[in-house]
């Protein structure tokens, strides 16, 4: 029977070859060891140095070689592999991996990629930021009903939930960095068209093409810069990505602070297009995706990716680029990348892919290879259900579910119920007038918070005032006048009106319930919204979103420096046990500052382990399913995002009782789920 794998042999100047894993021909034929050098082989970079004259710096404190540390790990996983008594090829291809990160060092490359990766997050942190920052500006400028409102703060989640299964999927069978580019780019054009677009059908699509577009980036960016990661570095600098999500959401803040509320800022042509402040910060949202999108121009696919695909050449290249540049950068250009010989399994689905579309139109071949990709993401998204799987992927589903249903539900649920109370407080300020006579009477100042019953009003005027939260009931207007008024929440009920005039006015017909009309004109009625800038930017907002954001900083910096010295399921377990807790603090104190107090506890002590969950989510999964399952327990993340934020929001007035206990229940439960997981931290990238 023929050889089902392909072996392609790499020379590199006189570098040493891997001494070769498995016992045939039919395993994966990586090599490492190196073999000891000749006296005679030296690298002429190192001619004319005397070795006694190297003295390692940190020899006098007794601290190991970085090399000795890097030849025991090897000789230790030598030692297992020896002990077990089968050695799967996943396993090979992973530790053959593993050698060659280790050789390939940690440094310039992956701080690079670093950035440029985290630009991306910061991208999906700012996408679930923008609606919030500027529905109280939106909804007045495109006059929402209070469902439209709903749905606009949804849409964006339905759209990433979608995304993040699609994009996830796809990651796997096209690549990580392609992918990524994608999304990134949906997401930016997205973001520009819909900060023009000046209806709110369009304003939806646009939000929702940007949420399915940003909504891949999660599961890719993980999934990519782990497989440039070796192992004793992977959960530390995994959870030190997850930083640029806080700082999406300070960056979302503080310029959402800075533009929204400069009126000058905007621009219009004519009546029917407007361009407020609020879409400048739409647009200035979309500068990390497009930072991002810049960057991975420049960054290489993932050479595990293409390993798994038996693209041979293309890996040996981007791995020879990592090593050089990091060395390099350490001063050390004299250091050889070693790896002669990678050989890897040539997959059939690709051989199927280019079978299927060697003939036919370029349509016909589009077609089938669509057709045929939808199929292998599907395979593999089944896949995460077959036996060896199946209770890894059904304990994490749980853990992202309770997670998510939890932290957004109380994210949604904390600044509603400043609102709550800030309406609250409003309205204990009311001024009701009852039965009111006012004859020949020139209002020139604004109404504002008041009920006015059964009153009288002959021959008044109403002048170039405003009318804020007025409510006319069972009244009588007889030859009154109405000019050059802005109202907000401004209503007649029950009202008799008699020759009366309105003219450049917002208070039109739908204003008045059940009233009586006699000669009564509208003139220039200005129908819609207007913006108030002093009321729909309370400083509050912005500062909530910040602090919200920023309080994760300890959090993300403990669960970085201990992710790899206590292990995963301790950081998620313990996170979401104490996070339990610090729910039950809202029955202590419901004042508005105290509200942020206990939102900036929870979102502190929550980080950890939504850092962890991620961690060990690419930890779980080998590489030909690692986005793929990334992204199916991302998308179960938004759905439980928007379950949580629907149900707790109905909440809002009612009760606190019922959203702090569905948020400790579901804690608590996937803290002890997250128990029964396994540990990941001395676990191979398979």
């Amino acid at each position: 029977m023929a050889d089902p794998y392909q072996n392609n042999i790499y020379h590199q100047g006189d570098g040493d070859s891997y001494g070769t894993y498995g016992h045939g021909s039919d395993g994966y034929g990586y090599q490492t060891d190196y073999p000891p050098q000749e006296e005679d082989a030296a690298s002429d970079a190192t001619e004319g140095h005397d070795e006694d004259d190297q003295m390692y710096e940190g020899e006098y404190q007794g601290i190991p070689h970085p090399d000795e540390v890097k030849t025991a790990r090897r000789a230790a996983r030598a030692k297992a592999r020896t002990a077990a008594d089968a050695v799967s090829e996943q396993e090979e291809l992973a530790e053959q991996y593993e050698d060659i990160m280790e050789d390939c060092g940690h440094g310039k490359f992956q701080w690079t990629l670093f950035v440029v990766l985290g630009l991306a997050l910061m991208a999906d942190s700012v996408e679930c930021f923008v609606v919030a920052l500027v529905l109280p500006s939106a909804e007045k400028d495109m006059c929402l009903s209070h469902g439209e409102k709903g749905m606009l703060g949804l849409i964006v989640f339905l759209g990433m939930m979608f995304g993040a299964f699609i994009w996830g999927g796809l990651a796997d069978k096209v690549g990580r960095r392609k992918c990524l580019i994608i999304v990134l780019a949906m997401n930016s054009v997205s973001a520009f068209f819909s900060s023009f677009a000046q209806g709110y059908g369009f304003f939806l699509f646009f939000r929702l093409f940007s949420g399915i577009g940003i909504g891949g980036s999660v599961p890719i960016v993980y999934s990519y810069f782990s497989e440039f990661l070796q192992m004793d570095k992977r959960g530390e600098h995994l959870s030190w990505l997850c930083m640029f999500w806080m700082m999406g959401g300070i960056y979302a803040s503080f310029t959402a602070w800075g533009i929204i509320p400069r009126y000058g800022w905007g621009f219009s042509m004519g009546t029917e297009f407007q361009f407020h402040s609020w879409r400048v910060f739409v647009l200035v949202c979309a500068v990390p995706a497009i930072a991002a999108l810049i960057g991975l121009m420049f960054m290489p696919e993932s050479p595990r990716f293409l390993l798994e695909n038996a693209k041979h050449d293309e890996a040996w290249m981007i791995l020879k680029q990592v090593h050089d540049t990091n060395w390099r950068a350490k001063g050390e250009p004299e250091r050889v990348f070693t790896v002669t010989q990678i050989k890897t399994p040539k997959t059939q689905d690709d051989e199927f892919i280019e079978i299927q579309t060697a003939t036919g139109t370029a349509f016909q071949r589009w077609v089938v290879r669509t057709l045929t990709l939808t199929k292998l993401v599907i395979k593999n998204v089944w896949s995460l259900l077959g036996s060896d799987l199946r209770l890894s992927t059904l304990l994490m589903a749980v853990i992202w579910f309770t997670m998510a249903f939890s932290y957004y539900g109380l994210s949604v649920w904390f600044p509603d119920m400043i609102k709550h109370l800030q309406h609250e407080e409003y309205e204990s300020k009311l001024k009701v007038f009852h039965r009111e006579k006012v004859e020949q009477f020139h209002f020139n100042f604004s109404l504002e918070n008041q009920v006015h019953k059964e009153g009288e009003y002959i021959n008044d005027k109403f002048i170039n005032i405003e009318m804020k939260s007025v409510k006319f009931e069972d009244s009588l207007f007889v030859d009154c006048t109405f000019e050059h008024i802005r109202s907000t929440e401004t209503f007649f009920e029950n009202c008799t009106l008699i020759r009366t005039k309105f003219f450049d006015t917002d208070i039109y017909k739908e204003k008045f319930i059940d009233c009586t009309f006699e000669n009564v004109t509208f003139e220039h009625t200005r129908k819609g919204c207007h913006l108030d800038y002093d009321e729909e930017n309370d400083v509050l907002i912005y500062l909530v979103s910040f602090l919200g954001s920023l309080a994760v900083l300890p959090g993300n910096i403990i669960s970085a420096l201990f992710m790899d010295k206590i292990g995963r399921i301790k950081i998620i377990g313990g996170s979401m046990l104490i996070s339990a807790g610090c729910t039950f603090f809202l029955f202590l104190s419901f004042s508005q500052a105290a509200i942020i107090a206990w939102q900036c506890l929870f979102c502190g002590v929550s980080v950890a382990a939504w850092n962890g969950i991620q961690v060990i989510t690419v930890e779980l999964y080998p590489a030909s399913k690692r986005a793929t399952a990334f992204g199916v327990l991302n998308a179960i993340c938004k759905l439980a995002a928007i379950l949580g934020s629907s149900i707790f929001a109905s909440f809002v007035g009612i009760t606190k009782v019922i959203p702090i206990l569905l948020s400790f229940g579901a804690l608590v439960g996937g803290g002890v789920i997250a128990l029964k997981l396994p540990e990941t931290r001395e676990k191979l990238l398979l």
